[in-house]
């Protein structure tokens, strides 16, 4: 997607990708600093403000960010709203349990809030610098912020040759399926077909790790990725570099405020 959508005109396009990176993520920070729901929201719908001008589809934006971890974050964090986890004031009575009075509380809805207003805003952020940037770029812009080269190398080829990967174990699925006759065999033959997976999946990935290697040694890699773009700063790269510093700080001073 990142490829897709780097070519459309828009405000991060046009960022350089190493200041797109440290911008976004001093917001990151600020909102892992924020304690109050208001503050956090605000970000969040300054994320979805720079994804418009980025020409991001607003629907495909909000769908890719909320389609699993921020829900899955609030079933994880729904027990804390109970008040046997989280003392406080019963806002949304329950009952009685056992002889207990039960019920939500202000106290744990709120702290969920703000659990998954933060995982919210953080995946958006992340996401928007994906979607905003090629992933070519991305390491660049990382190994050019000196992060060790060695994750940057494992981070690169993971992205590329997972998916690799999962098409042949796809393929050996469907090969499965076209030469047995009764599917519904009984679960030790499924086990032992997913254990014999696993282990052909190790071995193709680790007999790739070699080929892979040894064709990069062959055509002159000694150990470190160099990359031909080079590092120029223009006035849109301040302006929003001055942007997401007064963002940050702003955010920050309010929630303070609001203590």
């Amino acid at each position: 997607f990142s490829e897709e959508n780097a070519g459309r005109p828009g405000l991060l396009q046009s960022i350089e990708p190493r200041l797109k990176l440290i911008g976004l993520f001093g917001l990151l920070l600020s909102a892992a600093l924020v304690h109050h729901v208001v503050v956090v929201l605000g970000l969040y719908l300054a994320t979805l403000a720079l994804a418009q001008r980025s020409s991001i589809s607003m629907s495909f934006f909000i769908k890719r960010v909320w389609l699993f971890i921020p829900i899955f974050t609030g079933i994880v964090v729904l027990p804390a709203t109970f008040n046997f986890i989280t003392s406080g004031h019963i806002v949304v009575p329950l009952g009685h349990w056992f002889g207990h009075r039960v019920g939500l509380t202000s106290e744990g809805i709120n702290s969920a809030v703000l659990i998954v207003s933060r995982v919210a805003t953080s995946i958006s952020l992340v996401v928007l610098m994906t979607l905003t940037t090629p992933w070519a770029k991305v390491l660049g812009a990382l190994r050019g912020l000196r992060v060790p080269k060695i994750f940057i190398m494992v981070l690169g080829m993971a992205y590329r040759y997972v998916f690799h990967l999962l098409g042949s174990v796809d393929d050996m699925y469907t090969a499965r399926r076209a030469r047995t006759v009764n599917l519904d065999s009984n679960v030790s033959t499924g086990r032992a077909f997913v254990a014999a997976t696993a282990g052909a999946t190790f071995g193709k990935a680790h007999a790739l790790s070699t080929e892979v290697y040894m064709a990069m040694v062959s055509r002159g890699y000694t150990g470190d990725a160099h990359s031909t773009d080079r590092f120029v700063v223009r006035r849109p790269d301040i302006v929003w570099i001055v942007g997401c510093a007064v963002a940050a700080v702003v955010a920050i001073g309010v929630d303070r405020g609001l203590v």
